[in-house]
Formats: C-alpha cells, sequence, structure tokens
C-alpha cells in the first residue's frame, strides 16, 4: 500500500480540503478520496463518510455542505470513492452494480473477487492511509453515510465495533437481503449462498446482536418523499430490529424530503453534532497549520 498522495488542496471555512490518492492493497487499485481538516493543529475527531451508488469522493464534498459545521466543531471528514476503478476492474453496465456500486462488503465471487473488497479496504487500508499522514485522532472515529453507503456505515460499525465510536445514517438500505439492491448485489459478490448475506445486513446483525452495547445509540434520517422508500430502504425494518434488540434508534421521519443531497444537506449539521457528542467535546481553533504533508 503506497503513502497518501494530496493531489489537491482548498482553503475552506478556515480549514483545509484535501483531494488525495493512495494506492490500495485491498483492491489492487488506486483510490481516491477527498479530507477536510478544520483550523487548529490536531488531533481531529473525524468521520468517514460513505457515498451510495453511482457516487464517487466528490458528490459529498461538492452537495453535502458540511464543512462549515465541521470547522466549528473541530471535526475532520474522511470520504472516499465507492469502488475500485479503472482498466481490468470489472463493471456491469447497470448503475446498481460495478465500478460505483461495491457495496462496502469484501466479494468472494467471480469476476469480482481481485478488485472489489470495499469491506478491507474501508476498515483497514483507508484508516491506516490518513492516519499515517494526517492529524487524525484514530481514538475517536466515526462513520456515517448515505444508501448504499448508509447500509456500509450501518454494517462496518457493527462488524467492526472496535473501529468506531459513533454511526449514523441518511436513508440507508437497511436490511439489504431483503431488497432488490441488496439481492442484485450480494447474488455477484457473495454467491447464492444467502447464509453469508446475513453477515451482512444491518437489521441481521442486530438481531444477532453484533456491536450490542457498543455504540450511545444510532441516528437515521429518512425523507418520506424518498422513492425508494417502500422497496429499497424499508426503514420499519430497522426500526422492528432495534426494538426487539434493545438497541437505541432515533430514527427522524422527513415529510417532504427525497433521497438527493438536498435532502442530506438539510440534516447534516444534526449528523455531524451527533457524532461530535460521542467522539469529544467540541473546540474551536483560530490558527491553522501552514504545512500539514
Amino acid at each position: 500500500m503506497s503513502a497518501l498522495e494530496i493531489t489537491a488542496r482548498h482553503r475552506v471555512h478556515g480549514g483545509e480540503l484535501c483531494y488525495a490518492r493512495h494506492d490500495s492493497a485491498a483492491t489492487g487499485t488506486a483510490m481516491k478520496l477527498s479530507v477536510f481538516l478544520p483550523p487548529g493543529e490536531g488531533p481531529f475527531p473525524y468521520v468517514i463518510w460513505l457515498s451510495g451508488l453511482t457516487c464517487t469522493e466528490e458528490n459529498f464534498t461538492a452537495k453535502a455542505g458540511a464543512y462549515g459545521v465541521a470547522a466549528r466543531l473541530g471535526l475532520a471528514i474522511v470520504a472516499p470513492d465507492t469502488s475500485p476503478r479503472g482498466e481490468g476492474v470489472a463493471d456491469d453496465p447497470a448503475y446498481d452494480l460495478g465500478q460505483g456500486a461495491g457495496f462496502y462488503v469484501d466479494a468472494t465471487q467471480d469476476p469480482w473477487a481481485p478488485h472489489f473488497q470495499m469491506e478491507t479496504y474501508v476498515t483497514r487500508d483507508l484508516i491506516a492511509a490518513v492516519e499515517a499522514v494526517l492529524p487524525l485522532d484514530g481514538e475517536r472515529r466515526g462513520v456515517f453515510g448515505h444508501s448504499m453507503g448508509g447500509h456500509g456505515a450501518l454494517t462496518l460499525a457493527l462488524r467492526h465495533p472496535q473501529l468506531f465510536r459513533s454511526v449514523s445514517a441518511f436513508a440507508p438500505i437497511g436490511s439489504p437481503t431483503r431488497c432488490p439492491w441488496g439481492e442484485k448485489a450480494f447474488t455477484a459478490y457473495l454467491g447464492e449462498d444467502r447464509g453469508a448475506w446475513a453477515a451482512h445486513d444491518a437489521c441481521l446483525l442486530i438481531e444477532a446482536g453484533v456491536g450490542e452495547g457498543r455504540f450511545d445509540g444510532i441516528l437515521v434520517d429518512q425523507g418520506l418523499a424518498d422513492g425508494f422508500l417502500e422497496t429499497q430502504l424499508k426503514p420499519e425494518l430497522l426500526e422492528a430490529a432495534c426494538r426487539a434488540a434493545g438497541q437505541r434508534l432515533t430514527l427522524n421521519r422527513r415529510e417532504g424530503y427525497d433521497h438527493s443531497y438536498f435532502f442530506i444537506t438539510s440534516f447534516m449539521a444534526g449528523h455531524l453534532d451527533w457524532h461530535m457528542k460521542r467522539l469529544g467535546k467540541s473546540r474551536v481553533n483560530s490558527r491553522v497549520p501552514t504545512a500539514l504533508f
């Protein structure tokens, strides 16, 4: 795995937004990401944002409206790409499989297995790459995401509770074993055995007691005008699983909001505040280091 290479920097809200790349051993490809560092010296608590289908590291960076709030909180944000890409990486003509649709699992089936190792990428290679170079506090790390990335945030937090102290999601695919997006992706990446799928379904993990007692609640926001609400997202399944397991869930049903980044940016501040309260006290620093890399 290569060291993190900064490809562009921008001053924003008194902090610094960096675009970066590194070579991942898990995916066998170069992976892109963005990192926002708030004003101050660090080390900063930080959250990893996992994006949804068709997205890259750019979608959150350009559309989420997160950096002003993050700067005030003293919270860093890492936003990786959603899949391996490039020549020789398997793909599919459909938007919900292949490049741009990694589903944050480690594929076991051909032709996906050689590169589509997104669980290991996020939980090992990404964390190692950013923490080796940037002023990030590995003891205060959270994860959140949207749609496919909401599924990823929930399942990775549950499966790797030693890595994440906080978790939240916007319109997550809460039970991918029971919706068309998940069934298609899991069949392709993990094979026909539904027993293997259960380890990557947030509802089934919660029902099984995985990660029990680790998190001070799970925060989910869901728009009620979301066109995928009934067929793909099914938040009622997540709600039932948490109720049965005694897992505290804050599920905000937002009237009139859809699946877009207009929805995400409307409630981003609440999610960042949720994470910061669990990762450490807010602090405002006025001095920005001149050379972080």
